[in-house]
């Protein structure tokens, strides 16, 4: 189960890309009420996504340093060859 929740995590930070997203769009897409799956409330307990306000326009959400870092580590540990 571990393995499968970190995996959609890293999918949704790759989906927020490098810009950010509207809230409700994130929420839309990504909110749960799957207690096995509780991907955006772990990827925010795990301080990977930043929530912003954009006056005018609402709150946005983006990927924060600790989330690029570690999406960064984990993919690059993914396509290193098995020895």
């Amino acid at each position: 189960m571990i393995d499968n929740l970190d995996n959609l995590i890293l999918d949704l930070l790759e989906w927020l890309g490098s810009s950010p997203r509207p809230y409700s769009e994130v929420l839309d897409a990504w909110r749960t009420s799957c207690p096995r799956f509780p991907v955006w409330e772990d990827a925010n307990d795990r301080g990977f996504i930043e929530r912003h306000d954009a006056p005018g326009r609402g709150q946005y959400i983006s990927v924060s340093i600790a989330g690029a870092r570690h999406l960064q580590k984990c993919r690059s540990e993914s396509s290193t060859p098995a020895p």
